[in-house]
């Protein structure tokens, strides 16, 4: 999405050649009409697959995943990372270790909001390695739900994260996919 790659090379920073900055507008300071954008091409690319339900992780997946769903007309249920007095009943629960907090985290779904009639498009703001797309991937099997693609915004495409879910024949979206940062400028991948 040219949108999308314009804006990352213009105010995205790369901090110890790993963690790439985009909180200005796209997960600490929202830009709703560029996720509005977004959100439209999320649908362009989904929009026949018959989605009953957006997943998505706390926090920073949240914007994304919301702005989408209104053009999908289906609700939204973002994994929370910390068990909170207001779950109720049973919950799917996937482990997975955070890159951006280095340590592990438990992804939680309350049984109640994803079932096996659920047809799941995943969003997420950010795909690196992998492990929270593979723990909200864990979470849609365990519902016994169908998985029918993801949508990422940012793809760090230099680390292996979408490489394997490629490979596992999942159908992965990535608005933007980074392959490196040469001389302070970032380079996208051309799809």
């Amino acid at each position: 999405m040219k949108a999308l790659q314009e804006r990352i090379a213009k105010e995205g920073r790369i901090i110890d050649g790993r963690i790439i900055k985009v909180d200005g507008f796209l997960n600490h300071r929202v830009d709703v009409e560029l996720l509005n954008d977004m959100g439209k091409e999320f649908h362009r690319i989904f929009g026949e697959k018959g989605i009953t339900k957006i997943l998505t992780a706390e926090a920073s997946g949240i914007a994304v995943a919301v702005i989408a769903a209104q053009y999908f007309h289906v609700p939204v249920v973002f994994a929370k990372k910390a068990k909170s007095d207001n779950i109720e009943g049973g919950l799917y629960a996937s482990e997975i270790f955070s890159y951006t907090y280095n340590k592990k985290v438990t992804f939680l779904v309350s049984k109640q909001w994803l079932g096996s009639d659920d047809k799941v498009l995943i969003i997420d703001d950010f795909l690196a390695n992998g492990e929270a797309v593979r723990g909200l991937v864990d979470i849609v099997a365990m519902a016994g739900a169908e998985l029918c693609g993801i949508g990422v915004a940012v793809e760090k495409g230099f680390q292996d994260g979408g490489k394997k879910l490629r490979e596992q024949g999942i159908d992965l979206h990535s608005l933007a996919i980074i392959d490196g940062v040469v001389d302070g400028k970032f380079i996208f991948r051309e799809e």
